[in-house]
């Protein structure tokens, strides 16, 4: 059940999953640089989503790097012990329940002494068509589309029951899509810039009129920081920063800033079940935390993202070519 009031709460060791990943290990450089006095231990498996790079240069007394699996009963039971928080930012959303095992592990290691913060995505409440006046709503039922989205549903809806049941101090997180250094060129934004810069045409699927709601990764994080130390626990909060443009408008954009004409990428052939439209309306995050993104000129946030990947090419390019050769598998 969730808490009337929110709590304040000042982790000293904290374990980040995923930590190594886009959106993880964004949260760790800024957990670093604005908490120097909070222990970070990241957990990742390191797929090919998990980089090390991405946590390269941060001081090593704060930041400590676990390989593993979060399926593994017994490194978790050898590594929560000692720490007050997890960041669960891992994807594969099918392991969540390891890390919230109703066994042993949960009953002397989490209930009651670790804080659990589960960081989800907004795919979980389905798609709104383009003209919809609407955004997703933290008691929205969820319609997830795809296989990805299913499993993130199935384990929001596993944190709840084990906050539920088993007392486990837990809250949740929907965030609309991200964007920022050291997202892996698969994705929509860094897949344009790495194509621009290696002399590649862009590549856009179906008509380009599906609507994405954009938050910077750095906002994100902050938001995330809040919900950590002050949300209110058992509670969903979404995570939005009123970003809603479409997918050519955000290629166009792109092209502009690269100094492209503004149709010079190639159509592609759409991906199955493509989602319309994502909104998030995060009125509840601004009114009980107060948190607003700072990143608000989406402009000015793409150029920084260009300019990052300019300057990073060491960091993309191993990745690149296999990329492609994936997506021109598949048509697109």
């Amino acid at each position: 059940m969730a808490e009337d009031v929110a709590q304040d709460f000042q982790p000293r060791n904290i374990i980040v999953t995923g930590g190594c990943g886009f959106i993880g290990s964004n949260f760790v450089r800024w957990v670093a640089a604005n908490h120097p006095e909070v222990h970070v231990t990241v957990l990742d498996k390191l797929t090919y989503a998990g980089n090390p790079e991405n946590i390269a240069g941060l001081p090593p007394e704060q930041v400590e790097l676990v390989v593993g699996d979060i399926c593994d009963a017994d490194l978790l039971d050898r590594l929560v012990p000692g720490h007050d928080a997890i960041v669960h930012y891992a994807a594969e959303s099918h392991n969540d329940n390891s890390i919230l095992d109703p066994e042993p592990f949960v009953r002397t290691n989490v209930v009651g002494t670790v804080r659990y913060h589960h960081v989800s995505t907004d795919e979980v409440y389905g798609d709104l068509a383009l003209d919809e006046p609407r955004r997703f709503r933290p008691d929205d039922p969820y319609k997830p589309s795809s296989p990805y989205s299913s499993t993130k549903a199935s384990s929001d809806l596993l944190v709840r029951a084990w906050a539920r049941t088993y007392g486990v101090r837990a809250t949740i997180s929907n965030c609309s899509n991200n964007y920022g250094p050291y997202q892996h060129v698969e994705k929509f934004i860094p897949r344009q810039i790495t194509n621009i810069i290696c002399g590649i045409r862009p590549k856009l699927y179906g008509t380009g009129e599906n609507v994405r709601d954009w938050i910077h990764t750095e906002d994100h994080s902050r938001a995330v920081w809040d919900i950590l130390t002050r949300g209110r626990i058992g509670e969903t909060y979404l995570i939005g920063a009123d970003g809603e443009r479409s997918n050519i408008d955000v290629l166009r954009a792109i092209l502009e800033r690269m100094g492209q004409p503004a149709d010079a990428f190639d159509w592609v052939r759409d991906r199955p079940g493509h989602d319309r439209r994502y909104a998030i309306d995060p009125t509840k995050l601004r009114e009980e935390l107060g948190w607003r993104p700072v990143h608000t000129d989406f402009g000015e946030g793409l150029d920084q993202t260009i300019a990052w990947y300019r300057e990073h090419e060491d960091w993309w390019r191993p990745a690149k070519e296999a990329t492609e050769a994936k997506y021109a598998k598949q048509g697109q």
